[in-house]
C-alpha cells in the first residue's frame, strides 16, 4: 500500500496543531527536550533493566544532575524553579521510556515521596531529606500500603509510640516502589490508640535504623525494573526531628497528596497511549496488515485507540488545569484516573493484538523481538492502573459520594 497525503484523497488539510492549555509554547520545547532525553538516556537501557528487574541507582544521579527530579521545587532548594506543569510534562514523557517500572520508580521519588517533604517539611528536614533527593543522592518512597490496609488508609495499624525524644515504630508496609533501594520512606504511623482520621502522623524512617528491613522484594506481573518491596518495623527509634507535619494530623497530609498522584497516573496513562498510537498507526500506514477486512479492521481499531486517548487526555487535562490554579479538583482527578487507567489497558491490548496479527515483530527463530517484547511489557504494566493509587471502585465511590449518593 502507497501512502498518500490528505489533499490527494481530496481531504482538509488539518490546522497545525497548537499546544493544549494549560501548556504553552514554552511548556512544548521543553516537552521537546525532554522527549530526546528519555529516548537517548532511559529508553536504549529499558530492556536489559526489564529483564534484571533491577536499574542502578545512577539513573537517579543522572536524572539530578540535568535537574529532573526536582522541576516544581524552588531552585534555593538545589530544584529548577518550575511548577506542577512542568512535572506534569516529565512524567507523560517518561512514558516512553520502554518500561513501566523505570517510570514508576521515578516517579514515585518525584512525585510522591518527596512532595510531602516539600510541603511540610521542617528547614532542616528539606536539607536533609530533600535537597540531596532533588540531586538524586537520596532515593524517597512513600510508605502508606500494608498487608491488611490498602484504599482504606484509616485502617492503618502500624503504630508508633512515644519515648524520650521521639517515637518507637513497630509494624509492617507492602507494595512500597522504591521500598528495597529507599534510603528513606515518607511513613504513615497511628500515632493514638484509636488511629483513623485524628489519630495518623508521618514519620520519615531512613534506611540504617535499628529494626527498619526489608522483608523481601516482590514479583510482579509487570513493573518488572521497579523494586517494589516489603519493610518490616520491629522497635525502630525514630527521632522527634523526623515527625512529617503535625502530630495527628496525617491522614489530610495523605488526602492532599492523592491528588497529585492520582493526577499523575493519568498523565502517565495518556503518554502511554500516545505512544502507542504512534506506533499503531505507523504499522497501519506502512500498509503492513493483511488487505482487505483485515485493512478496515485495522483502520477501526486504531479509529477506537485515537478515541479513547482523546477522552482521557480530555478529562486529564481539565484536572490539571483546576489542580494547577488551585481550584477544588477532586471530582476532575477522580474522573481522569478512572477512565485514563482503563482506556491505558485496553489500548495496549489492542497495541499489542494489531501488532502480533500482522506478523511483522515474529523473528524467524520463532522468538518475539523487542519491539513486541516492548508491547507486552506495555499490556502487563499497564493492569496496574486500575488498581494502584486506589481502585476503580474506590473512585466510583469517591465519585457517587460527590453526587450526593
Amino acid at each position: 500500500m502507497t501512502t498518500t497525503t490528505a489533499s490527494e484523497r481530496g481531504l482538509p488539510t488539518a490546522a497545525a496543531a497548537r499546544p493544549l492549555p494549560p501548556f504553552t509554547e514554552a511548556h512544548e520545547q521543553k516537552r521537546a527536550g525532554l522527549r530526546a532525553y528519555v529516548k537517548r538516556e532511559l529508553r536504549p537501557e529499558a530492556p536489559r533493566y526489564e529483564r534484571e528487574r533491577w536499574f542502578p541507582n545512577e539513573v537517579f544521579t543522572r536524572l539530578g544532575a540535568h535537574d529532573l527530579l526536582g522541576l516544581k521545587y524552588p531552585r534555593e532548594l538545589g530544584g529548577a524553579g518550575g511548577d506542577h506543569l512542568d512535572d506534569a510534562i516529565f512524567v507523560e514523557e517518561l512514558a516512553r521510556c520502554g518500561s513501566g517500572g523505570l517510570a514508576a520508580a521515578i516517579g514515585a521519588h518525584t512525585g510522591i515521596a518527596t512532595p510531602p517533604v516539600w510541603k511540610f517539611g521542617t528547614p532542616d528536614q528539606h536539607e536533609r531529606f530533600l535537597v540531596p533527593a532533588i540531586r538524586g543522592e537520596k532515593i524517597a518512597a512513600l510508605g502508606i500500603t500494608e498487608p491488611g490496609a490498602g484504599s482504606d488508609v484509616a485502617s492503618i495499624r502500624t503504630t508508633a509510640k512515644p519515648v524520650d525524644g521521639g517515637w518507637v515504630v513497630d509494624g509492617a508496609k507492602t507494595y512500597i516502589t522504591n521500598g528495597v533501594r529507599a534510603d528513606f520512606v515518607v511513613t504513615a504511623v497511628k500515632t493514638t490508640s484509636e488511629g483513623g482520621h485524628r489519630g495518623l502522623s508521618f514519620l520519615i524512617l531512613e534506611r540504617g535504623m535499628e529494626g527498619f528491613s526489608v522483608s523481601r522484594k516482590l514479583e510482579k506481573l509487570g513493573w518488572h525494573a521497579s523494586d517494589t518491596g516489603e519493610l518490616a518495623f520491629g522497635e525502630v527509634f525514630v527521632p522527634a526531628e523526623n515527625l512529617l507535619g503535625e502530630e495527628n494530623q496525617g491522614f489530610y497530609l495523605i488526602m492532599a497528596n492523592f491528588q497529585w498522584e492520582r493526577l499523575l497516573m493519568a498523565l502517565g496513562a495518556t503518554g502511554a497511549m500516545q505512544a502507542l498510537l504512534e506506533q499503531t498507526q505507523a504499522l497501519a500506514e506502512r500498509g503492513e496488515a493483511r488487505a482487505g477486512d483485515g485493512s478496515q479492521a485495522l483502520r477501526h481499531a486504531v479509529a477506537d485507540m485515537a478515541t479513547k486517548l482523546a477522552t482521557a487526555r480530555a478529562l486529564t487535562y481539565e484536572a490539571l488545569r483546576l489542580f494547577h490554579h488551585g481550584h477544588d479538583a477532586i471530582r476532575q482527578v477522580t474522573m481522569a484516573k478512572l477512565v485514563s487507567q482503563r482506556s491505558c489497558f485496553e489500548v495496549a491490548e489492542t497495541a499489542l493484538r494489531l501488532h502480533a496479527e500482522a506478523g511483522l515483530y515474529r523473528r524467524t527463530d520463532g522468538e518475539e523481538s523487542e519491539a513486541l517484547a516492548e508491547l507486552d511489557r506495555a499490556a502487563r504494566d499497564a493492569r496496574l492502573g486500575p488498581i494502584g493509587g486506589g481502585t476503580d471502585e474506590i473512585m466510583k465511590e469517591i465519585l457517587g459520594k460527590g453526587l450526593g449518593l
